[in-house]
């Protein structure tokens, strides 16, 4: 007698118990990733918006990796023993690889994006380790990196900038310039970040009072920034500089306080309305990775179609700002998991697939 063959689904759906906070902060950097990456294709637009816009593209990558150091605390802790937690290490090392390859990857799809995830893969791979830390140790390994982060920059730059604008890029120069010397983005800027993420975790992602102090400390950490620019006629602070990581610090505790002052309201129907807020956020924050790397194929898409940096087209500013996270929303809804997830997931063995399973009588 032969049985039915029942297909056990290779993509799981999201699983409940999941930190509210850090999965809403997800959503909120992805968003301020879409708009800052839609900002080329508005080039006429009022000074308000310009500078809304300036405000989101600098707190994306920084709050990013604050959510990333999270996720690595939190499944550290749920692995609980120690080789668990040594399994963890070596899967987000291998996690950290494919991120690498996968920035490198998206950087020829044609966009005008700077690509984050080379730069978040080595954060992910250093930053692991060093989560299992006590919380005094941590902190003093942040506190270094803040530290030494800006003039080691700038003292690479001075020492190896010329590798990565001279002559042909070797796997060194992209070392370089992921760690120290891009424009853009440094694993010295980010892994502060990463290890705040952790931190935060400790907490269980604060409450009110977390919340309070949080808000607190971004005011004057945002405003620094401004009156010295005032105070001493600079016109900008280098991206990396104790100033710009100040500013970051002021958009992401700002950020980060108002999240866990709204998840820490009380009633029902308070509680029912900050639900229906972070919703979204946090849909499109469960599977980022997968938004991310769309969004990339979108706008290499319409660059290769005409669409360019520095022209001004609403409707693709609104595909890109409001069809993307729409998309999300949808996937997280009718499938679960983000297909990158899942695939970065298998691949660095967290998940497994599992092989159809028989039913059926023996013969």
């Amino acid at each position: 007698m032969t049985g039915s063959a029942v297909v056990v689904p290779l993509a799981p759906r999201l699983q409940p118990g999941r930190f509210l906070v850090p999965d809403v902060a997800r959503g909120v950097a992805i968003m301020a990733m879409l708009v800052a990456h839609a900002g080329p294709i508005m080039a006429q637009q009022p000074a308000a918006t310009l500078f809304l816009q300036g405000q989101l593209n600098d707190v994306a990558s920084p709050l990013f990796a604050t959510t990333m150091g999270a996720a690595a605390a939190i499944v550290l802790a749920k692995a609980g023993t120690a080789s668990a937690q040594r399994t963890v290490i070596v899967q987000n090392v291998i996690r950290g690889a494919i991120l690498v390859l996968l920035g490198l990857l998206l950087a020829t799809w044609g966009s005008w994006i700077a690509i984050v995830l080379s730069f978040l893969g080595i954060v992910l791979a250093i930053g692991t380790p060093l989560v299992l830390l006590g919380t005094r140790a941590l902190i003093a390994v942040l506190a270094a990196v803040l530290v030494i982060g800006a003039p080691l920059n700038e003292l690479m730059l001075a020492a190896t900038g010329p590798l990565i604008t001279v002559g042909e890029r070797t796997p060194a120069s992209f070392l370089l310039e992921w760690l120290f010397l891009s424009p853009h983005y440094r694993v010295t800027n980010l892994l502060p970040w990463f290890l705040f993420g952790a931190l935060l975790f400790r907490i269980r992602f604060g409450g009110r009072r977390a919340g309070w102090i949080l808000l607190a400390l971004s005011v004057p950490a945002w405003w620094l920034g401004p009156l010295w620019r005032v105070a001493t006629g600079e016109e900008f602070s280098p991206s990396g500089s104790y100033l710009d990581t100040l500013h970051d610090a002021g958009l992401v505790l700002g950020v980060l306080g108002v999240i866990m002052l709204l998840a820490s309201l009380r009633g029902r129907r308070t509680a029912a309305v900050v639900r229906a807020v972070f919703l979204p956020f946090e849909a499109i924050g469960s599977l980022s990775l997968s938004l991310y790397v769309f969004q990339v194929a979108v706008v290499g898409w319409m660059s290769a179609n005409g669409i360019r940096f520095g022209t001004t087209d609403p409707v693709a500013w609104v595909v890109l700002v409001i069809g993307v996270p729409i998309v999300g929303i949808l996937w997280w809804r009718f499938v679960g998991k983000g297909p990158i997830e899942w695939l970065i997931g298998v691949l660095s063995g967290r998940y497994r697939l599992r092989r159809p399973v028989r039913v059926g009588s023996e013969p």
